[in-house]
């Protein structure tokens, strides 16, 4: 059989952190030929990773994957600006390194499409002009998740905001969501589209439950909530300092926030913490590779997610669920909408709704004062949740067959 030829399009790739690096070895694994337009590494903390700067390298390869860079401008500072900057950068540089791929014939072009929205400019481009399939897997609805970063309450604004979004997506031959509230919010913008329901699965790693000792040691002695990701405002962390605030005024230093990441609101919520003399219930463990961070939630007594409640949050299932859930740990979350849907209906933690504190303090008492087998309980529950739904070879096959069954398959 003809070998078949897939362009990923991403602002995001190697050696960032984010799972179209581990589609791509999926793909590859699968006998297809991948090659990859991204942008130049420096996310989340906004400097170029060692070896990179905005000159290059412009062409790699990664694991059988070619790489083609194209430029952009780094997020450096994380201000409004700069973001702003970086996200309308790198479609403009992308659709001038089209011409690099000149010769190179694709049965598809995949988008994934996480914020800007902006970035499947390219794909569309490309795909058009060569007149192959283009599928997108939708993991930030825009113009919805850009309120999360950036705080735009201009009504013009968000109307073109709205009505760029929206034309991108119609462009698309298929549009892959993470749930079905997201399949339905794009059959709304896009109804000539192919659409499927495609969760985000997490590497087979965060399921080996590996034991680190220096680990276990650093976290004896108090009840560890851990948090680990991209630190964001989406991800609403000041909840967890509201929470210290009252362990501090009820008296119990038997419960710690143990944060493991890094991003941009890094040094804002450590400012927060001083600011509210609650640093004696923080661990910051500072970023690490992803293949460390099951130890750490594995020497963890509970693992802590949150969105803040803006107009896309009950619309998916981050992919941090789905590692949490692998790990076999209880869940702790303060979300809205399908990801707290999973975690309630699974048994695999408690829940409360974006945004609420006083939920979430109840909650987290709740948690850290029963038994230890409740708790191990809810591990097990989330570890069944993750073996029926988020498995990555499972997920991986459906995504493979939803891309475009006509041409891969």
């Amino acid at each position: 059989m003809e070998e078949k030829r897939v362009l990923i399009v991403s602002q995001h790739y190697w050696p960032e952190n984010f799972r179209i690096t581990d589609i791509c070895a999926g793909l590859t694994e699968a006998g297809y030929k991948v090659d990859v337009l991204c942008g130049l590494p420096n996310y989340p903390a906004g400097e170029w990773y060692p070896g990179y700067r905005y000159t290059g390298p412009r062409r790699e390869t990664h694991e059988g994957v070619e790489i083609f860079r194209a430029g952009e401008v780094r997020r450096k500072g994380n201000t409004a600006l700069r973001i702003f900057l970086n996200y309308i950068s790198f479609p403009v540089t992308a659709l001038f390194s089209l011409p690099r791929l000149h010769g190179r014939r694709y049965d598809i072009v995949f988008c994934y499409e996480t914020s800007p929205v902006l970035m499947l400019l390219p794909a569309i481009v490309y795909a058009k002009l060569h007149r192959v399939p283009l599928a997108a897997y939708v993991l930030d609805l825009w113009p919805e998740n850009l309120y999360s970063v950036l705080p735009v309450r201009n009504r013009a604004l968000r109307a073109v905001a709205a009505g760029v979004s929206h034309w991108l997506y119609r462009r698309c031959d298929t549009l892959l969501a993470m749930s079905g509230p997201l399949r339905d919010k794009l059959a709304a913008i896009a109804p000539k589209a192919r659409l499927a329901v495609i969760p985000q699965y997490c590497e087979d790693f965060y399921a080996r439950g590996v034991q680190d000792a220096a680990i276990s040691e650093r976290l004896a002695g108090r009840f560890n909530m851990l948090f680990a990701g991209n630190i964001s405002p989406a991800q609403d962390l000041s909840l967890l300092v509201e929470c210290a605030r009252r362990l501090k005024q009820d008296g119990r230093t038997d419960i710690r926030f143990v944060i493991v990441g890094d991003g941009m609101s890094r040094e804002a919520l450590a400012r927060e913490i001083e600011e509210a003399g609650v640093s004696g219930w923080f661990l910051f463990a500072g970023r690490c590779a992803p293949e460390e961070v099951p130890a750490w939630q594995a020497s963890a007594d509970a693992l802590f997610a949150a969105l803040a409640d803006t107009e896309d949050v009950g619309l998916t299932v981050p992919a941090k669920i789905a590692s949490y859930l692998a790990s076999g740990k209880p869940c702790l979350v303060a979300i809205t909408g399908e990801a707290a849907r999973v975690v309630r209906e699974a048994g695999a933690g408690l829940v409360s709704a974006a945004g609420d504190a006083d939920a979430l303090y109840k909650n987290l008492l709740t948690l850290a004062d029963m038994p230890g087998e409740a708790r191990a309980e809810m591990g097990r529950a989330a570890k069944r949740c993750y073996e029926e739904n988020f498995r990555r070879g499972p997920v991986l096959r459906k995504l493979i067959e939803a891309l475009m069954p006509e041409v891969i398959g």
